[in-house]
C-alpha cells in the first residue's frame, strides 16, 4: 500500500512539475544559453594568440574551460528550477488546503513526501541530463570538443539537483513556498562562494581560508558534486597547462580530483539525514 501511494503521488508530482509555468522558464533559459553558447565556441575557430591563429589543442583546452563555466550556468537554472518547484509542490498545497485531501487517513504523511522527492528528483535529473547532452551536442559541432567523462558528470549534476531540492522540501515544511526556495538558492550560491573563498585560501597555503571550502562542502554539498563534475568535464591536458595556484584551487572553473567513494556515501547519509527530517517536519505540522 504504502509503496504505491509513493509511486502514484511521484507520478503525480512528475506530471504537474511539467505542467507548470516555471518549466517554461526552464526551457527559454536553457534554450537561450545553447544559443549563446553555441555562438561563442564558433568564435574560437577565429580567434588568434600572439598573432596566430590557435591550435586543435589550444582550441580543446579553452573548450574545455568554457565547457566548465557554461555547466555553472546550467546547473544554475536547474538550481532555480527545483528549489521554486519544491516550494509550490508542498507548501503551496499546505496553504491552498489541498493537502488536507492529499493526506487524509490512511495516507502516511512521509509517504506523500517521499513520493513528491522522487518525482522532483525525476524531474530535476531529466532536465540536467537533456540539457547537458545539448550543451555537449553543441560543443562538440562547434569545436569537436567531447568531454571526457560525461555519464559521471552528469549524474553528478543530477545529485547536486537532488541535494538542493531535498533541502527545498524540508524548507517548504515550515515556511512559505517563495521563502523556501529564496533560502534554498542562497544557500546554494554562498556554499559556491565559500568552495572559491576556500580554493583561493588553499592556492595561497592559508589552511584557514581552506578550511571554509572544506565545511560548507560537508554542510551543503552541492558545491563539492559540482567540483566533481567539472573534472569530469574538462581536458586531463588542463590541470598540467594550468599548474600551480590553479590547479591548487585558485582558478573557480578547475578541478584538480574527482570526489572520493566516503565523500559520496556522505552525499547519501545527507540526503537521507534531511529527507528524514522532512518527514517528521511534515508529520508534525498542523495541517
Amino acid at each position: 500500500m504504502t509503496a504505491r501511494v509513493v509511486l502514484t503521488v511521484a507520478a503525480l508530482t512528475l506530471r504537474e512539475a511539467v505542467r507548470r509555468k516555471v518549466v517554461r522558464a526552464l526551457a527559454g533559459l536553457t534554450i537561450a544559453l545553447l544559443a549563446l553558447s553555441a555562438w561563442g565556441f564558433s568564435r574560437l575557430a577565429v580567434l588568434e594568440f600572439e598573432g596566430s591563429a590557435l591550435t586543435t589543442g589550444e582550441e580543446r583546452l579553452i573548450a574545455s574551460q568554457l565547457l566548465n563555466l557554461v555547466m555553472f550556468g546550467m546547473s544554475l537554472i536547474a538550481a532555480l528550477g527545483t528549489a521554486f518547484l519544491a516550494g509550490p509542490t508542498l507548501a503551496g498545497e499546505i496553504e491552498s488546503g489541498t493537502a488536507l485531501a492529499i493526506l487524509a487517513r490512511p495516507v502516511r504523511r512521509s509517504a506523500v513526501l517521499l513520493g513528491k522527492w522522487l518525482g522532483l528528483v525525476g524531474f530535476g535529473g531529466g532536465f540536467v541530463v537533456l540539457a547537458g547532452l545539448a550543451q555537449f551536442v553543441v560543443v562538440k559541432v562547434t569545436v569537436g570538443y567531447w568531454p571526457p567523462q560525461p555519464v559521471a558528470g552528469l549524474a553528478l549534476l543530477a545529485a547536486q539537483t537532488a541535494v538542493l531540492l531535498t533541502l527545498g522540501l524540508l524548507l517548504a515544511t515550515a515556511i512559505s513556498p517563495m521563502a523556501s526556495g529564496i533560502v534554498a538558492v542562497g544557500l546554494f550560491g554562498a556554499t559556491w562562494i565559500a568552495g572559491v573563498v576556500g580554493g583561493v585560501g588553499a592556492a595561497l597555503g592559508n589552511d584557514g581560508v581552506a578550511q571554509v571550502g572544506t565545511v560548507s562542502r560537508m554542510i551543503l554539498p552541492t558545491d563539492g558534486l559540482w567540483r566533481g563534475a567539472m573534472n569530469a568535464f574538462q581536458d586531463p591536458v588542463a590541470l598540467a597547462q594550468f599548474g600551480g595556484p590553479a590547479v591548487e584551487g585558485g582558478f573557480p572553473f578547475l578541478s584538480d580530483a574527482g570526489l572520493t567513494v566516503p565523500y559520496l556515501l556522505w552525499v547519501a547519509v545527507w540526503v537521507a539525514l534531511v529527507l528524514g527530517l522532512a518527514a517528521q517536519s511534515l508529520v508534525r505540522r498542523d495541517l
